[in-house]
């Protein structure tokens, strides 16, 4: 049955006011206007919704049936506009993230405080996986926006790629490649040495791999692990040297963690934010994302 929602809106406010022409002075509208607007929908629900044979209307059996649930409809309308209002004035809401492990940690976790503090009923949904799979999270509207090591080919037209923070990768070993510290090497002389790297399709992996092939090095991981800590590590306890961003060894910086001296210049690349062009981000993300770009 298709009727007008605007005869509904009479009819609720009819029935709330006890009156037609309360009703009309709260909808601005005649009260012949009103009287019109509940025939038509008594014509088309085929019953009378109200007796009238008093100052102040009563509902039927009928208008009573109705009114309870136009009541609910009513209120549940009101609780969607005060939902909105929160979110837009960042009282509640969520924010759906994606971002590697590492990212979170070592990047994003400063915002996450500040963020917290400033709007502590915003709900912050972070999901973890490689910055390769968070990109494909965005594509298919799992989150709002991802946080990620920014591919070398950014083959995606629908997605907006932005430059936050540089990274600089570097080698690191343990106190067992002691002999190593302050020794200028070449990444040739890395092949003789067991490498630790993650694992492949990842946006890291894929830059180190053309990395070395730009220096025509070739190099097989004896190691390929999903976690950037695990690698550090791996490295501290002497199982080889590994590949990671410096901010990354930096945090693992002692005396058993090292940074090796290669000749050859290793190219900074970037970290950064990915959002889509077709899907419209809410306050809160938005806020959050002025804090980072």
């Amino acid at each position: 049955m298709d009727i007008n929602f605007e005869l509904y809106k009479v009819f609720y406010f009819v029935a709330y006011k006890k009156s037609f022409s309360s009703a009309a002075r709260k909808l601005f509208i005649s009260q012949s206007a009103v009287s019109q607007a509940i025939r038509q929908l008594e014509q088309k629900l085929d019953c009378n919704l109200f007796f009238r044979n008093t100052k102040r209307v009563t509902l039927t059996h009928e208008g009573q049936a109705l009114y309870t649930y136009i009541e609910q409809a009513f209120n549940f309308i009101k609780s969607g506009e005060k939902r909105l209002g929160d979110m837009n004035s960042l009282v509640s809401g969520e924010i759906k993230i994606g971002a590697s492990d590492t990212i979170c940690k070592y990047y994003l976790m400063p915002y996450f405080k500040v963020f917290n503090e400033r709007y502590p009923g915003i709900k912050i949904k972070v999901t973890n996986r490689t910055s390769s799979k968070c990109i494909e999270l965005l594509k298919n509207g799992s989150v709002d926006f991802s946080v990620v090591n920014i591919p070398l080919m950014k083959a995606f037209p629908q997605l907006e790629f932005r430059d936050t923070r540089a990274v600089q990768d570097v080698f690191i070993a343990g106190s067992s490649y002691g002999h190593l510290r302050n020794k200028e090497l070449h990444l040739k002389d890395l092949e003789k040495l067991p490498l630790l790297v993650l694992e492949k399709n990842t946006i890291t992996r894929e830059y180190f791999d053309n990395m070395l092939a730009g220096y025509e090095v070739e190099i097989n991981p004896d190691i390929e692990l999903g976690s950037i800590d695990v690698l550090v590590d791996m490295a501290r306890i002497g199982l080889g040297i590994a590949f990671v961003p410096d901010f990354c060894a930096k945090s693992a910086a002692a005396s058993d963690i090292f940074v090796l001296d290669i000749k050859e210049e290793v190219p900074e690349r970037h970290m950064g934010v990915v959002t889509h062009k077709n899907i419209p981000l809410s306050v809160a993300a938005s806020k959050f994302l002025e804090m980072l770009v």
